[in-house]
Formats: structure tokens, C-alpha cells, sequence
């Protein structure tokens, strides 16, 4: 194992699109949404201890998630868990992270991942993580993983390829220059991405060495690079926490993907296939999930399902659903919450959840 490898995972969001499962004090990376007995977090550590020492493990959250993190994962150190303040989006996130390593060493290939993902296939998983740590340990680059699709998904971003391989030699098959990236497209666009065979779907998952991406920073977010550039030696420090609690609110909140790969002319995608799935809607855990007959799904639930298809299930242990006449819809229930919602309808959540705030304060959120 290469001690110079690093792995910062994102785990801060409250997994919203995902209530009444997901709540605020227990989001989704914390649950086991397929009764494996380990919850999204726990298999994302998992996932990386073949490939980073576990004291090179850095998880970035919300403040509010610290004690839960520990919990789940025992044999990380308190000051591997970076608690943001505030909500900035990814660029601050991997801005404070990369600061941490900084004070630690001035050489690490870091590979970046959310929370949240499910892996089908990890020997594949493993193979291609540690290609790409091999390869921006040498390289000047920022690389990011492109899912081969296999449906026109509209709940995805893109990454067109070019097809070429830059000024590089030696760059290994499956990995080419990014031509462009694309926000979630509609369907139309999605089946044209998938037919011309030139797009990939944009997992999220970065790698790139300490100095490339502090040089990127510094080109395309000064204010990110400067405020922890000013706060780098006191990262591990006693001082570490005021100084976050006093400057991360004042940051830009700005995705790292807009912030700086849509930038960047160093940017290289690797083409990988190992059973990804972003779980960032019902839908995605409908389409992992077994089903009858007649297309219904039950998650760690009990059902019984009449003249009904199409729909996905949860319920808290203990319960039973019977359900007559119901197509493609959602049927969730947890701590106290009961949501009956279209499958086509599930965007407008975020929005259902707003509207409970409003009328009922945080009781149910």
C-alpha cells in the first residue's frame, strides 16, 4: 500500500430527496438502506482500506454529524473528522481537506468520493482507483471517473470525451482528455449522449496529487486558496477549530466541478465500469432494488402488494403494508412520517419538505 495515498470523503449532505427515511439528525450516508448490516459511510470506509491506510482517511461533514461518524467508524481519530460550520458545497470541503494534508506532508495522491455511493463491484473498484493514483502521482492532472452509462439517466451529469491523450505519453488505456462537461440533460439530450458513445456519466469521483490541485485552487479559487493557505498552520492544531468556525461561513459556496474542473485545461477522465450507483433519489434505490413480478420493491420492509406495480417500499421495522391499486409510487414511512408520492413526482420532495418546516417547524425534519 502506497503511504502517500489519501482518500477524502464527503459526507455533510442531509440527504434530503431521501425524507421521511433520511432526516436531518441521521441523513442518508449514515443508514442501511439494503440491511447489509453496514451503512453508506461505513462501506464507503470499507471500500478504500485496501488501497489508503486508514490514518491517511479524511471525512469532511457537518459539524452535527461528528459524533455519529466516530461512532460508526471506531478507529478513526477525532482530528481525521473535518467539521464544516456551515454548508459551502464541495470546493470549500476539498479546500479544508487539502489544507489538512498540506500540514501533514508536501506529497499525497488523493482521491476524493462522496458518502453515498453504492459499489457493486470493488476488486474492479479497487483496480481502477489505484490506476488512477499511479497515474496522477506522476502527472500534473486532474482526473475524474466517468461511469459508462447504460441508460439514458437524466439524473446524471456528463463528461464528453475527446478521445485524445494531451501532451502525455505513457497514459494508460481508458483514461483521455474531457471535451466537455454537461449538467443533468432532459431525456432527449440523454439518448442522444448515450448513442454517440462519446459521454460518460460524471460520478463525482475525483484524483489528483497535493501540488496540482493546490495549484488549481490557487488559479481558479484564490479566496478558497488564501483562506486556508492563511489558516494551514493551524490545521491539527488546537486553533484548527476557530479558525474554521471564523472563516468557513465567510467562503464562496461553489461546486468543485464548477469551480474548478469546468476550468482547468489539466483535466483528464478515466472511463470505469464497477456497478456504480449515485443513491440520490428513490428512484436509484428502485432500480437497485429486487422486485416482483410485477415491478414492486420492498426495502427491508414487510408488504403485500394487490393490483399494484411500479412502486418501492419502506417502512420502519415491525410493519406491514398492504397495498391495492397502487402504480409507481413511493410508499415511505419512518419516525412518525408517512409519504405517499408519485415516482415521476419525487423532484418535487425538497419542496414537500420546505412546506412541512413551514408549517410544523422541525418536528418532522
Amino acid at each position: 500500500m502506497n503511504q502517500n495515498n489519501y482518500c477524502v470523503i464527503m459526507a455533510g449532505g442531509v440527504g434530503s430527496r431521501f425524507w421521511p427515511y433520511s432526516r436531518n439528525h441521521r441523513p442518508k450516508q449514515f443508514l442501511d438502506f439494503f440491511g447489509t448490516g453496514r451503512s453508506l459511510l461505513q462501506q464507503t470506509v470499507d471500500r478504500f482500506r485496501p488501497i489508503v491506510p486508514i490514518e491517511n482517511i479524511l471525512i469532511v461533514t457537518n459539524i452535527m454529524y461528528r459524533d455519529v461518524i466516530l461512532e460508526q467508524v471506531p478507529d478513526l481519530r477525532p482530528e481525521q473528522i473535518l467539521c464544516e460550520p456551515a454548508r459551502r458545497n464541495t470546493a470549500p470541503c476539498i479546500g479544508y481537506a487539502v489544507a489538512h494534508i498540506s500540514a501533514r506532508t508536501d506529497k499525497a495522491n488523493i482521491v476524493v468520493a462522496a458518502s453515498d455511493h453504492l459499489i457493486l463491484q470493488e476488486d474492479e473498484f479497487h483496480r481502477v482507483i489505484t490506476t488512477g493514483l499511479e497515474f496522477v502521482e506522476k502527472n500534473d492532472v486532474l482526473l475524474t471517473l466517468g461511469m459508462k452509462p447504460t441508460r439514458p439517466e437524466t439524473g446524471y451529469g456528463y463528461i464528453q470525451k475527446d478521445n485524445g491523450k494531451g501532451i502525455m505519453d505513457n497514459v494508460p488505456d481508458g483514461i483521455c482528455k474531457v471535451k466537455t462537461f454537461t449538467e443533468k440533460p432532459n431525456l432527449e439530450l440523454a439518448k442522444v449522449f448515450v448513442e454517440s458513445g462519446e459521454f460518460l456519466w460524471n460520478s463525482g469521483i475525483f484524483l489528483w496529487n497535493l501540488q496540482a490541485i493546490r495549484r488549481a485552487f490557487r488559479a481558479f479559487q484564490p479566496v478558497i486558496a488564501d483562506a486556508f493557505k492563511a489558516g494551514e498552520h493551524m490545521m491539527g492544531s488546537p486553533e484548527e477549530i476557530d479558525y474554521i468556525q471564523r472563516v468557513f461561513p465567510t467562503l464562496p459556496s461553489i461546486s468543485v466541478d464548477y469551480g474548478i474542473m469546468e476550468k482547468a485545461q489539466n483535466v483528464f477522465v478515466m472511463e470505469a465500469s464497477f456497478g456504480w450507483s449515485d443513491l440520490g433519489t428513490w428512484g436509484s434505490l428502485y432500480s437497485l432494488g429486487d422486485k416482483d413480478e410485477n415491478g414492486n420493491v420492498s426495502l427491508k420492509s414487510d408488504a403485500l402488494f394487490y393490483n399494484s406495480k411500479g412502486n418501492i417500499v419502506t417502512l420502519e421495522p415491525g410493519k406491514l403494508a398492504v397495498i391495492n391499486g397502487l402504480e409507481d409510487c413511493i410508499v415511505a414511512e419512518a419516525d412518525g412520517v408517512l409519504l405517499i408520492c408519485k415516482q415521476q413526482d419525487e423532484q418535487f420532495i425538497r419542496q414537500m419538505v420546505a412546506d412541512v418546516e413551514i408549517k410544523y417547524g422541525g418536528k418532522f425534519n
